[in-house]
């Protein structure tokens, strides 16, 4: 007979997952072709809890939705929570991509004149507002002695400010993503890229009481490892991760090759550090300055350092 306090022992050590008495499910937000279809190309979407995927179209749908009791895990650029910093969201940012900065760029037209940021004066700029264009746009001009006021800004969605790029209709665009190796096979010319301005950085981010159920708790953590462990499998496999990508996309698979091949450094996921909470209250510091949220806030009580750490999974 097993003595009762090793038995008890023994329970304690089986993972939160494993003594959930009913199936856990996590309600993960990705993009489209996002972390469902990376886990599913690198072999690791067999996870022994449910895992119900959500497509969504930005970082700040997500963080409402999360911020609502909707979510447990999605992530975006630093900008969400930094609005959600100002409102108060009860959301937690729990762990960090580190990606590439090379994908957001300021365009020209392949004969335009511009040869760099300070030309921008008086000149048609589009940008997407309250995203990383509106904040390494405001940089690079006020590295330069300019500032917003200085350019005719146009606020457009990626999709009007390609249509409005190709028919002349602005001098310059600030964008992010496949927009722009397809502008780019058209002809247009990189200005400037983001790099030396964004970090890179992704939040992965829960809501804020998860942890008052440690088996969903648990089952966040595994996934946030299993993402982590899949990412390696972008470099590894360029041309299977294309392919998919461009079939989910609906874009040329060369569109998404071209991205792979110019990365400023490897996708990978990090715990929370200091330097994560340093950038986005740059990102914080800037937009207060420059108006876009009505005041100073500190972000660093938003992060939670213990939530995930690498091989952590219970």
């Amino acid at each position: 007979m097993i003595p009762r306090r090793t038995a008890l022992l023994a329970a304690l050590a089986v993972p939160a997952i494993a003594r959930a008495q009913a199936p856990v499910t996590v309600r993960a937000a990705q993009y489209k072709a996002g972390d469902g279809l990376l886990l599913r190309l690198a072999g690791l979407s067999d996870t022994p809890y449910r895992v119900e995927w959500s497509e969504f179209g930005s970082g700040n749908l997500m963080l409402e939705a999360a911020n609502a009791g909707a979510l447990d895990l999605a992530y975006g650029s630093e900008i969400p929570p930094t609005f959600a910093a100002v409102s108060g969201a009860r959301v937690k940012l729990v762990a960090v991509i580190r990606g590439d900065v090379n994908e957001q760029t300021v365009l020209v037209p392949k004969d335009s004149p511009i040869q760099s940021i300070k030309d921008l004066k008086g000149k048609r700029v589009g940008y997407v507002r309250a995203t990383t264009t509106h904040y390494y746009l405001s940089r690079m001009l006020n590295e330069v002695g300019l500032s917003l006021a200085d350019v005719q800004l146009v606020n457009l969605t990626p999709a009007d400010g390609a249509a409005a790029f190709r028919n002349g209709a602005l001098d310059a665009w600030a964008i992010y993503g496949y927009s722009v190796p397809i502008a780019r096979q058209s002809g247009a010319r990189v200005l400037r890229t983001a790099q030396g301005i964004l970090s890179g950085n992704y939040p992965y981010f829960t809501r804020a009481n998860i942890a008052d159920e440690p088996a969903r708790a648990a089952a966040v953590r595994d996934l946030l490892d299993r993402i982590r462990r899949a990412l390696p499998y972008i470099q590894e496999h360029p041309a299977e991760y294309a392919a998919a990508q461009a079939a989910t996309l609906n874009v040329p698979e060369a569109t998404i090759r071209s991205l792979l091949d110019n990365v400023s450094q490897p996708r990978s996921l990090a715990p929370v550090d200091d330097a994560a909470i340093a950038s986005q209250q740059a990102v914080a510091d800037e937009f207060a300055r420059i108006g876009v949220i009505p005041r100073k806030v500190d972000v660093a009580p938003m992060w939670d350092r213990g939530f995930w750490r690498p091989g952590r999974a219970a």
